[in-house]
């Protein structure tokens, strides 16, 4: 290489030291999911350490460790969510340039039917005598058939494209939507995990001030902790959604009374009802307006026809019945409220157990489909606001998602409490296990105590 050809590239390099490619699309997908699938591998290692860690006598090295592992796998957590919003954020900017394409397409088929139906009035002014009168020979008559055979067939064309622009365009907005409640729930989930971070840097933090690295210094701290028989016999258990605040041994028994029916530990039970009033505190409470209003609460189609269907069968007013708010976003709304109640069950989940059943035309009360009604043997149909009823249903969906009194299997039923089926193993999510965990390992000793 002569020094010359040297000299220009040192020149190109001083001169251009920042030159970035483009990255196309297929490659920011494929880095995206390379990042997520990263994270999901470190999110598992953590917690794998954690379970291993909660089945070690408890000390001050495994609880500082179990600690440093939750804040691990919260901020990998957080890392996951940021990449999952980006994929989002790019789905959604996808499904807005389809929408702009779609009305785009729809206002050049409106203008192509609105000539045709122009043309083909005019057509209709005629007879088809009177125009065969007014050609001079057959062949401009045959012609002139044709001709206004052919609008027709395009009118009726254009319309069927009319028609499917439309369907698609609706299909691709719920689409839409469905994209921007999910960004919208992980960002509120963002908010609450960088607080429950802060609040275990400040618990760690605490332990070892206090306990300066002592083992039997933090054992005395952990038995002053520990709640009496008496204190926990004064406790009042929280509850949302109409529960309110119910004496300690009286949720106890609940949770054991729905445990003996469904099999689901009753410590689990408790602290999916203690996380989801923890939730639905921060997601506040409103009163239900139908899909008419300028906010609506409720899905249209999945829960506001369920949710009247429930009031007029108990013989509540549904104007006046609070529920859990819908996820607004710079005055727009991003998801869907109205979860009913201490177990905060949407409408359309009640139905599977509180015996509401769609007959074609609509919704109404089936006694033979009222799982909880035939398990507290209940005079009338099941309520979703009574406190009882709220326990039986929350182990039922419990046991169903496959709750079995093992961590590993109560972590992940809790999961599919909270996101489903399909988001269960979504690492964006496991803030809600880790945490509803963490709750039943505490309620445990509770209960134990309580009832020593």
């Amino acid at each position: 290489m002569t020094q010359k050809s040297i000299a220009g590239i040192l020149v190109f390099v001083f001169l251009f030291p920042f030159i970035v490619f483009a990255e196309t699309d297929a490659e920011r997908r494929s880095r995206l999911e390379a990042e997520l699938q990263n994270v999901e591998r470190q999110i598992l290692t953590q917690q794998r350490l954690v379970e291993d860690k909660q089945q070690e006598r408890q000390s001050l090295e495994r609880d500082i460790s179990i600690i440093e592992s939750e804040i691990r796998q919260a901020q990998l957590g957080i890392q996951a969510r940021a990449v999952s919003i980006e994929q989002l954020t790019d789905q959604i900017g996808e499904k807005e340039v389809v929408l702009d394409i779609l009305a785009e397409k729809l206002s050049k088929q409106q203008d192509s039917l609105a000539d045709l139906v122009r043309k083909s009035a005019l057509i209709e002014e005629y007879s088809l005598v009177e125009v065969m009168l007014s050609k001079k020979n057959f062949s401009e008559f045959f012609t002139d058939v044709a001709v206004f055979q052919s609008i027709k067939e395009s009118l009726n064309e254009s319309l069927a494209i009319l028609h499917g622009i439309r369907r698609d365009t609706v299909e691709q907005k719920l689409a839409l939507e469905g994209k921007q409640e999910t960004e919208a729930e992980m960002k509120r989930i963002q908010e609450i995990e960088k607080v429950e971070i802060e609040r275990k840097e400040k618990a760690k933090e605490q332990i070892l001030t206090v306990t300066k690295g002592e083992e039997e210094v933090y054992q005395a701290l952990l038995e002053s902790q520990r709640k009496t028989a008496g204190q926990l016999r004064n406790a009042l258990f929280t509850l949302l959604g109409g529960g309110g605040g119910i004496p300690f041994p009286e949720a106890v028994r609940l949770a054991e009374y729905a445990s003996g029916v469904t099999g689901v530990d009753p410590a689990l039970i408790l602290a999916i009802l203690e996380q989801e009033t923890n939730l639905g505190s921060n997601l506040g409470s409103c009163l239900f307006t139908d899909s008419r209003s300028d906010r609506p609460v409720m899905h249209p189609d999945r829960d506001e026809p369920v949710f009247l269907a429930i009031a007029d069968t108990l013989g509540f007013d549904p104007y006046t019945r609070t529920v859990s708010c819908p996820l607004f976003r710079n005055g727009s709304r991003v998801g869907w409220g109205g979860a009913m109640g201490p177990s905060q069950f949407i409408p359309s989940t009640w139905a599977i157990y509180g015996g509401m059943v769609n007959v074609g035309n609509g919704w109404v009360y089936d006694q033979s489909s009222d799982a909880i009604r035939r398990i507290n043997n209940n005079s009338g149909p099941s309520n979703p606001f009574n406190n009882q009823d709220a326990f039986i249903a929350t182990a039922l969906l419990m046991r169903d998602n496959g709750a079995n009194r093992t961590y590993s299997g109560d972590r992940l039923a809790a999961l599919r409490y909270y996101a489903g089926w399909g988001g269960a193993t979504n690492p964006a999510n496991a803030f809600y296990g880790d945490q509803v965990m963490n709750r039943k390992s505490r309620l445990s000793q509770e209960i134990q105590i309580l009832e020593n």
